[in-house]
């Protein structure tokens, strides 16, 4: 169970909750995939990483010696594996006044393509990039535009991988596009040489380049602890779900703009790659759901809530998701036992940071499914994460409502 600090009483949350969270707004060889001779239905895809010969030593030492042509072959080797995300969401907020307010917004991202399988291109990316999305659009090297599906995310360790139909690309694109080379972080070395490609603040592709100040460096955001690469290389807005590159190219460690200090010149935050294969993984081999539940027989979850922002986690030691402000009698919910001031974090195994992604979620699924739902809960003067399963019920309203 993950354990994260309080940072304020429980009342001084309640009270200050809506006006903060209001003032918070708008602020190997190749990735080859390897399947087995099994049916289209159980294909698996899997992370082949590169097998290098040379010791870290020789990396080291190769890595001090590249020059700005080294560069320039690795960037343009490295670019068709890069893709730019652009994210469109729908925002719900509450002015002073308590009046709800919906805001239509969006952000622009980087990602990298790590796999393919007979239907499908699979591409990792932060899980803070494609957050809340209503819409994900994914631009190519050839500077053709899909459209994608969030196949899941891990908020604590800001990993997502979203989907691209391959039906949904031409011949040509595919003909441009590569998945990137897979590397370990585990042997980089401090003072070793590094590249990061990633769309920076969205005007497109660019390249920085800089050495490891330090690794397993311990980074708090949103109450979690991460242990990450720290370089030098200008990681920016937009660069975040980009690729930091070794001297032979391999991808080591996923650009995350959401862990720098705005304050400090020189710092940025890459997640090592070792740490998150597992997770990547697991995520790339979700099913998604593509199609709604009718109307009248999706799932009903029975809470109302308000979104905790990453200002309002970081203010008072929350962990990001939607806090339950009330719970409806009767419903999926409280048969459940969540309760209001419970925060939930995830459902069905994907993470929800806000009320109006959480809705989206519940409509692919129809009531009387039985889901997974991972919320927190103070305890001991601690926030501590659990999981319950729920099924889910029907909302009575819409379902009187569809058959009118």
């Amino acid at each position: 169970m993950l354990k994260i600090r309080k940072g304020a009483k429980i009342i001084a949350v309640a009270l200050t909750f809506g006006v903060v969270a209001s003032m918070a707004f708008q602020g190997t060889n190749y990735l080859f995939n390897q399947f087995d001779s099994g049916t289209e239905e159980s294909q698996t895809a899997e992370l082949n990483v590169a097998q290098t010969s040379a010791s870290s030593s020789d990396t080291a030492e190769s890595s001090s010696s590249g020059s700005a042509s080294d560069v320039s072959a690795i960037a343009e080797a490295a670019m068709p594996s890069l893709v730019a995300i652009t994210n469109q969401s729908v925002q719900e907020m509450q002015n002073w006044f308590g009046q709800s307010q919906v805001y239509e917004s969006e952000s622009s991202g980087s990602g990298i393509i790590v796999g393919q399988t007979d239907t499908e291109l699979l591409i990792v990316t932060n899980n803070h990039v494609v957050d809340g999305a209503q819409t994900i659009s994914v631009g190519f090297v050839d500077e053709t535009v899909a459209e994608a599906q969030l196949k899941g995310a891990d908020s604590d360790h800001d990993i997502a991988v979203v989907s691209v139909n391959l039906s949904d690309l031409s011949s040509d694109t595919l003909s441009s596009i590569k998945q990137i080379e897979i590397g370990s972080s585990s042997e980089l070395k401090v003072g070793e040489q590094v590249i990061a490609i990633g769309n920076a603040l969205g005007y497109g592709q660019s390249v920085t380049t800089g050495i490891v100040s330090a690794l397993n460096r311990p980074v708090t955001i949103d109450g979690v602890t991460n242990e990450l690469i720290q370089t030098d290389a200008a990681i920016n807005p937009g660069n975040s779900g980009g690729a930091l590159l070794n001297m032979s190219g391999q991808l080591v460690g996923i650009n995350s703009a959401k862990f720098s200090d705005t304050n400090v010149e020189g710092m940025g935050y890459a997640i090592p790659v070792d740490d998150v294969k597992g997770i990547i993984e697991e995520l790339m081999n979700r099913t998604v759901r593509t199609e709604k539940a009718p109307e009248g027989q999706q799932g009903y979850l029975g809470i109302t809530g308000q979104d905790v922002t990453s200002e309002v986690a970081e203010a008072y030691g929350m962990p990001r998701g939607v806090y339950i402000t009330s719970v409806s009698e009767g419903s999926a919910a409280e048969a459940a036992g969540l309760q209001t001031g419970y925060i939930i974090t995830k459902f069905d195994g994907t993470s929800v940071s806000s009320l109006s992604g959480l809705q989206d979620l519940i409509s692919y699924y129809s009531a009387g499914e039985t889901v997974d739902v991972t919320y927190s809960a103070v305890s001991d003067g601690e926030y501590v994460e659990q999981t319950v399963s729920v099924t889910l019920g029907v909302n009575e309203n819409a379902a009187a409502a569809s058959s009118n």
